[in-house]
């Protein structure tokens, strides 16, 4: 019998229908690397999804497609936004304008008034405008360099779909080679109107089940871990669709803040929880035992069947107060960012749509995404760097 898959089902199907959205436009290699895996892998995936009878309805109709074409038609010009001051334009910052008019009508007049001449009627030094003009060419350099700068930060903040504000647009240029201060990016992006997205109010979908006695709290607020496996944490959050709501389930690796596990369904039943928490232990070879798992106080944490699922797998369960987003913060994060990247402006119609982006956030918030906790590295590069430096303490 060959080895387990470390991919659920739902991520294989999720990865299939992210293909094929792209409708021929993108290569297995770049939807692979989007997502973190190999892409022989996504290939063989995708020509077995295409050699069933049937899809099953994960493929995307029509006007899903349409619409999804239209998303991304907007994803592309969000950091472009209208009314933005064009480059040159003559705008001046308060208080500059009069002095730089009167600098240019010396330059341009100086041959047939002359210098001395112009700077009496118009009320300025000689010594002034020569100074003025010596730099000329510094100040058009330095333009040049902040309209470069500018593009970068744009193409900075398009590839991530308009999430990155002022931090994470700093920790990816100077990834990319960049050495460039923070204000002047901050300065740079308030200027052009380069703004990261902002949160949304939440709405709570916790509902404690009274009649079952709650687990232990073995995490104390400390959402820290000192290598993989060690801790997790977990919670739902609801995502709007046209009339209805979809739900999202997550298990979360402390140690590197990756999203391990995750389930998405129109129902919030403990075979949501539970779905999510078996992707988890998919992922990480099925070898847990001992692995903390946190969560609220919500009834499908609290069930006989999720309790059987964690004792099967050697997993301890852990849970917070009633109310207090404090004690599972972690999970409460992430959920912040998803919402306040993933759904901003979004007006989805369809759970296909839901969950094909759903699944891109996800892939990039894991693959891509800079994380502050981790000093500004993706939590799958913070694992391969852990896990790096640990073969070289072993090795030494």
């Amino acid at each position: 019998m060959g080895r387990p898959s470390k991919y659920s089902d739902e991520f294989r199907r999720d990865a299939v229908a992210l293909y094929r959205a792209s409708e021929g436009r993108r290569t297995f290699a770049a939807v692979a690397k989007e997502i973190g895996v190999n892409h022989e892998t996504l290939r063989n995936r995708v020509r077995a999804a295409d050699a069933e009878p049937s899809s099953t309805g994960q493929a995307l109709s029509a006007d899903e497609r349409a619409e999804l074409a239209r998303l991304r038609k907007a994803e592309r010009g969000v950091a472009g936004r209208e009314g933005d001051p064009a480059p040159g334009s003559g705008l001046f910052r308060t208080g500059d304008e009069v002095r730089a008019r009167r600098w240019d009508f010396i330059s341009t007049h100086a041959a047939e008034f002359g210098v001395q001449r112009l700077c009496e009627v118009l009320g300025v030094t000689r010594s002034g405008y020569y100074a003025w003009q010596a730099g000329a060419r510094a100040r058009t350099e330095r333009a040049a360099a902040e309209a470069a700068l500018v593009h970068e930060i744009r193409q900075v903040h398009r590839q991530t779909r308009g999430a990155y504000g002022v931090p994470r647009v700093h920790a990816e240029l100077r990834a990319q080679g960049r050495v460039v201060n923070r204000k002047r990016i901050a300065r740079l992006m308030r200027e052009h109107g380069i703004i990261g997205r902002h949160l949304r109010k939440r709405c709570r979908t916790t509902v404690q089940d009274r009649n079952t006695p709650p687990a232990p709290d073995l995490i104390g607020r400390d959402f820290t871990a000192g290598g993989p496996d060690v801790r997790w944490v977990g919670d739902i959050t609801y995502l709007p669709v046209g009339g209805s709501w979809m739900y999202l389930a997550t298990v979360i690796d402390l140690h590197s803040r990756r999203l391990v596990g995750w389930s998405l369904a129109d129902h919030m039943r403990t075979r949501l929880v539970a779905d999510a928490l078996e992707a988890a232990v998919a992922a990480r070879g099925g070898r847990v035992d001992g692995v903390i798992f946190h969560s609220d106080r919500g009834s499908q944490y609290g069930s006989a069947e999720f309790a059987s699922l964690c004792r099967r797998h050697g997993i301890r369960r852990s849970m917070g107060k009633v109310g207090s987003s404090y004690d599972n913060a972690a999970a409460e994060s992430f959920f912040a960012s998803l919402k306040r990247e993933l759904m901003h402006g979004a007006r989805w119609t369809s759970r296909s749509q839901v969950r094909l982006e759903v699944f891109r956030w996800i892939s990039f918030y894991n693959v891509r995404r800079r994380h502050s906790t981790l000093g500004y590295l993706s939590p799958i590069q913070f694992e391969k760097q852990t896990a790096a430096s640990r073969r070289i303490t072993l090795a030494a």
